[in-house]
This record gives structure tokens, C-alpha cells and sequence, in this order.
């Protein structure tokens, strides 16, 4: 997090006073810097044994790929960006889930589900029945965690890769970057 940001957070969890939650383009921004190549490379692929994977669910991992389909069957950007924070946070907390509390890589992944924590107060403006219907069943299956969905086994820092390419491609002309 920008340390301009961590002082106002800091501020205003001091005084008790509820700010305006910053925008998409803001949290996907710190997101980014984040979601640095030596930052993943550092936590997500140095700090954990060779070949090791996390157990997901065939649907939580969202390639670019995904994205380009999906838009050519008219998904809307706003229903894109909705699945990408869904299967994204979903990423994050498959990761968080087995790292334990004094391993290396565990403050980090822990500031990224708070970013997506407080992107999510930007999305829980949204409802499933307000997106297009393949993207609501999608979001459905990733929040199952049902026994029926196909598991598959996936390097924690592809996450993370897919996470930060799949941003750029929903986030990176409307923000600007």
C-alpha cells in the first residue's frame, strides 16, 4: 500500500470516521503495484518449495483467454470486472489458506486480500442478478466449493499471474494506467 494511503486509512481508523472508499481505478492501482514480477517471484515462487501447487477449482482460474471469450459473446466490461474480483479474492484466499501465520509470504498475501476487501465494498453495490447470466453461474461455482466441481492443482504464483493480466486487460483503459 502507498504510504499516503496507510496514513489516511490510519487517520481515520483512529478517529472512528468512515471515509469515501476509494474508487476501482485506485484499489486496482495498488493492486498493481502490489502484483509486482518481483514481488510474486519473490513470495509466490522463492519462498515456497519447488512445485508446489494449491488444490482449485477448474473455474478459479481466469485467463486472459477466459476474458476474450467471454467478451466476444457480448459480457459486458462491468460483469468481466465483477468475475475477475470474484475468482481473484477467491485466488487469494485458496493462497492464504494454506500458508501459515509465520511463513515468509503470509503479510503479503494478507495485504492483497485486504485490498481485495475493500474493492469488494466497491462491488457489494452489485448483485449476481444484476450481471449477465454466465457470469453469475460463474461467480456461483467459484462460491460453491462444491465436491462436483473439477479440482485442479495450480502454482500460487500463476494465480497471481493470471490475477494481474486479467486486471490489466479489464482495468488498464478505463483507469488510464
Amino acid at each position: 500500500m502507498h504510504p499516503g494511503y496507510a496514513a489516511v486509512l490510519c487517520v481515520v481508523a483512529i478517529l472512528g470516521l468512515e471515509a469515501a472508499a476509494p474508487g476501482e481505478c485506485e484499489l486496482t492501482r495498488l493492486l498493481q503495484d502490489k502484483l509486482q514480477y518481483e514481488m510474486r517471484l519473490r513470495y509466490m515462487k522463492h519462498y515456497f518449495p519447488i512445485d508446489y501447487t494449491v488444490q482449485v477449482q477448474y473455474e478459479e482460474v481466469l485467463r486472459p483467454s477466459n476474458i476474450t471469450r467471454l467478451r466476444n459473446g457480448t459480457v459486458s466490461e462491468e460483469a468481466l470486472r465483477y468475475l475477475w474480483f470474484h475468482v481473484s479474492s477467491q485466488a487469494m484466499l485458496r493462497i492464504h489458506e494454506v500458508l501459515p501465520e509465520k511463513h515468509p509470504s503470509w503479510k503479503y498475501i494478507q495485504e492483497l486480500c485486504q485490498l481485495f476487501d475493500a474493492l469488494g465494498e466497491e462491488y457489494s453495490k452489485y448483485r449476481q442478478t444484476d450481471v449477465e447470466v454466465v457470469v453469475a453461474d460463474l461467480v456461483k461455482l467459484v462460491h460453491s466449493g462444491g465436491t462436483e466441481s473439477r479440482r485442479k492443482a495450480v502454482r500460487p504464483k500463476a494465480l497471481l499471474d493470471n490475477c494481474l493480466k486479467v486486471m490489466r486487460m479489464l482495468y488498464g483503459t478505463p483507469c488510464e494506467w
